[in-house]
């Protein structure tokens, strides 16, 4: 009786695991982050006080994918990536990163979602030895931050200074990579048009983002290029009603040899700021990432923004924007870091940056430091950041 007793016990335990076990085979969801924390000191300039800020920056998410097949060579796919802030400050819906339904094939990838825009990925080829936000962030004076963006004003704003961007409501098309070049090419949707009470709003009606950018990825050389249109983004003036798009074309390079990699990017952008008017600014970066021996990493960048140029009589607001067009109106950073690599997934780094705002600019600031109350400022920081993949 005993024995009958375990064999019956073992056959029910064997019958409720197996579901789970079937689930598990058939399940392709994966499971994926990276944890970040930065803590450092910046200068806000004069008549503000120095911040010492806490920050989660670098990519700090988790996210879920998964992939079926579809057969045919087709598959369906998804991801939903989240911000983490592991300092407990910031509450975010799920799904705020790079995030997607869609399907991939021999014709390439189609998807529909939020998603860096292609040229976000053509800059981020040659973007080489900066961190990209925070107290180390460098991608502000180059290309006015590097994160999220919504033409249709529901969650981030247009971020009209803007041109890396992870864009909201994009339908997306990669090609398939053939001989290391791929193609790439997106446009968001007009949702705001939905919200507006009138056609004579003061906003316009229907801001949108079209982006496209050829890549190039093969051995120690990746190479990439690309061309951005910012639709409807300027203020809608009833008496002379303007679009005002703005656009920017970019390109970047990188190579590795031995125990370094270089890289290099330009970026032009061109806003319209009022009827006939309009505001251009060219910048460029280089950098160098080196590994000196061992975990023992020298990391640094240098970014220069020209004049702006044009006739606008007023500028691009924003972490990165523009000034006015007229002389002195540029800026120049550097970054320098040490950076210690535990592992392939740990990572600590040690990080100087410093900022020159030409003598009528105040466009350009430390991270997430309050905005420069005066123009011709130099501010500086020095942070700490740890990183752990998995």
């Amino acid at each position: 009786m005993q024995m009958q007793k375990k064999l019956i016990a073992i056959a029910v335990a064997g019958a409720l695991a197996a579901p789970v076990v079937a689930f598990a085979q058939a399940s392709t969801v994966q499971i994926y982050g990276k944890m970040t924390y930065e803590y450092g000191f910046g200068d806000a300039g004069n008549s503000r006080p120095n911040v010492d800020y806490a920050d989660t920056p670098g990519g700090s998410a988790i996210g879920f994918r998964g992939e079926e097949r579809l057969g045919g060579g087709m598959s369906a796919w998804f991801q939903c990536e989240t911000s983490a802030d592991i300092r407990g400050m910031d509450n975010v819906g799920l799904c705020s990163r790079n995030s997607a339904v869609g399907f991939k094939g021999a014709f390439g990838n189609i998807h529909f979602g939020k998603w860096d825009t292609p040229m976000k990925r053509a800059l981020n080829q040659g973007t080489v030895g900066g961190e990209e936000t925070g107290l180390m962030g460098m991608s502000f004076i180059g290309f006015g931050g590097s994160g999220g963006a919504d033409a249709t004003e529901s969650s981030d704003g247009n971020q009209r200074q803007r041109w890396k961007r992870r864009e909201s409501g994009l339908s997306y098309y990669e090609s398939p990579v053939i001989s290391g070049f791929q193609f790439l090419g997106a446009v968001s949707s007009g949702n705001k048009a939905a919200d507006l009470p009138a056609v004579d709003a003061t906003p316009n009606a229907k801001p949108r983002v079209w982006s496209a950018a050829v890549t190039y990825s093969s051995g120690p050389l990746a190479v990439g290029v690309g061309y951005e249109s910012h639709q409807d983004f300027g203020a809608f003036t009833p008496v002379s009603p303007q679009d005002q798009d703005d656009k920017g074309w970019g390109a970047s390079a990188a190579y590795t040899f031995g125990p370094a990699k270089v890289g290099v990017t330009y970026l032009r952008r061109d806003w319209e700021t009022a009827p006939g008017r309009s505001l251009q600014k060219d910048v460029w970066t280089a950098g160098v990432e080196w590994n000196v021996a061992g975990p023992h990493n020298v990391d640094a960048q240098y970014a220069y923004a020209g004049d702006s140029k044009g006739n606008s009589l007023v500028g691009i607001g924003g972490n990165g924007g523009a000034s006015a067009s007229g002389g002195d109106t540029g800026a120049k950073a550097f970054s320098i870091a040490y950076r210690y690599q535990f592992s392939k997934r740990t990572t600590v780094k040690l990080a100087y940056v410093r900022i020159d705002n030409d003598s009528n600019t105040n466009s350009n600031r430390i991270g997430n430091t309050a905005g420069l109350l005066g123009a011709g400022q130099t501010v500086d920081s020095l942070a700490f950041r740890i990183g752990h993949t998995f």
